[in-house]
């Protein structure tokens, strides 16, 4: 309604009547009123703004007289044709840098191949939330939803061995949001310790809390106790699932002498268990909170998993941080839609996530194997991610540019990764064709 944005001051000198006059005014030139749309009637802009007949009508009558708005007898005010509008920004008509591009070959990893998606299923169970009412007129619980943490604690326990209980369990939406409150419960003025070009979107939060971030070294097995030794963090993240380096995954015995460090320096351990239950090609191994569950901060998501517009992470945390979430998770509004989690939850619950990751496993088993095949043919030197699924080559990424060709984005030049999550199995092979020929100009 315009009464909504017309504000006046009736402790200002300035008079009531003008001061609608200029706000009315303002809204035509700017474009938020737009030609030929209807004014409110003289009777109910009175009402609205709580003032005379006659200061809206003197208001009604000298935009009239300047041309803005015109008096229809027994239809009302409209706002004139024609009229020259400044500042008014054309929403119809995009720039051209701000279209947005379609590729013919998207190894961006933005999204998933539909082939491999329920969303049938998945509507099925968003209906059914949407059906009761009684679910819907109230706030989401801040910790998340009761239903859907005792759901995750037993997911995370059978397919990851994760040692947890819903009390344990925070939702939030998306693993950089849990960070956030993460950080705020961990304190200021710490060193984190972690593998370079591992988890960019931690790194920001991190240097948002002011934290010192240092790298590791690393080697076959994953990052070194060695360069922990060095380091003396209080924080210590990981990805047990990738090396960033050798690209491969953190075996048994180097999770123990993380583990066992952390414990002893009393170090926080934050595990990114990006995809951990989606392996395919090798066989899932326990996660390092297994080893350390009072010492590690578990985190885990759905977006490759489900859906990436269903943006669910969680987070367990251990018993020497319960307390100080406690004290402070009346704060934080959730973040994560109350439907999407009571779906979720109704999805676990009944195995349905478990018959889709069965069926995820096999189908990216063997679109990682056409690309696999492909990249031999033209780039035989290449680090496989299997969790994150996607093929890193050393290429310079400066010659895709303005090519209907979209990568990953990385935070070297020199580097190429390659995701098979969102392109078409049919098109991988021709796409990384392409790619080659396009590298050799």
């Amino acid at each position: 309604m315009i009464s909504d944005f017309i504000i006046i001051d009736k402790n200002s000198k300035t008079p009531l009547y003008s001061q609608i006059y200029k706000e009315i005014r303002s809204a035509v030139e700017s474009g938020n009123l737009k030609e030929n749309e209807k004014l409110p009637s003289v009777r109910k802009l009175c009402s609205d703004l709580g003032v005379s007949k006659t200061t809206v009508e003197t208001a009604y009558n000298a935009l009239c007289v300047d041309g803005y708005i015109i008096n229809l007898p027994q239809k009302g005010y409209y706002v004139e044709k024609g009229l020259y509008v400044g500042n008014k920004v054309d929403l119809q008509k995009p720039k051209a840098q701000e279209i947005k591009k379609t590729y013919k070959y998207d190894f961006s990893g933005k999204g998933i191949d539909s082939s491999i998606t329920s969303l049938r299923e998945w509507r099925k169970y968003i209906r059914d939330i949407l059906n009761r009412d009684y679910l819907l007129t109230t706030y989401s619980e801040n910790q998340g939803e009761e239903e859907l943490r005792k759901a995750l604690s037993k997911y995370a326990f059978t397919t990851r061995g994760v040692i947890t209980d819903e009390n344990r369990i925070v939702i939030g939406s998306g693993s950089q949001t849990l960070i956030y409150i993460l950080c705020g419960l961990l304190g200021l003025n710490k060193t984190v310790a972690i593998e370079r070009n591992s988890f960019p979107q931690a790194e920001q939060v991190f240097r948002d809390f002011k934290y010192n971030i240092e790298y590791t070294d690393s080697d076959g097995k994953g990052m070194t106790v060695e360069s922990l030794r060095r380091i003396k963090p209080d924080i210590i993240m990981i990805n047990p699932n990738y090396n960033s380096v050798f690209g491969t995954k953190v075996p048994a015995a180097r999770k123990i002498e993380i583990s066992n460090y952390a414990e002893k320096e009393n170090a926080v351990i934050i595990e990114d268990d990006y995809n951990g239950e989606l392996r395919y090609k090798t066989h899932p191994t326990p996660c390092l909170q297994s080893y350390s569950p009072n010492n590690t901060v578990y985190i885990g998501s759905f977006s490759k998993i489900l859906l990436p517009s269903v943006r669910i992470s969680y987070m367990s945390l251990p018993d020497r941080l319960i307390k100080a979430y406690e004290s402070v998770k009346d704060n934080y509004n959730q973040t994560t839609s109350k439907t999407e989690q009571l779906a979720l939850a109704g999805y676990i619950t009944e195995g349905k996530l478990e018959k889709h990751l069965r069926k995820s496993r096999r189908y990216y088993k063997t679109k990682s194997e056409i690309m696999k095949n492909a990249l031999k043919l033209y780039f035989p030197k290449f680090i496989f991610n299997e969790t994150s699924m996607y093929f890193e080559i050393e290429a310079d990424s400066k010659k895709l540019r303005n090519s209907d060709i979209k990568v990953m984005r990385t935070s070297t030049q020199n580097k190429l990764r390659l995701n098979f999550s969102g392109i078409k199995a049919e098109l991988i092979e021709q796409g990384i064709k392409e790619i080659y020929e396009k590298l050799q100009k």
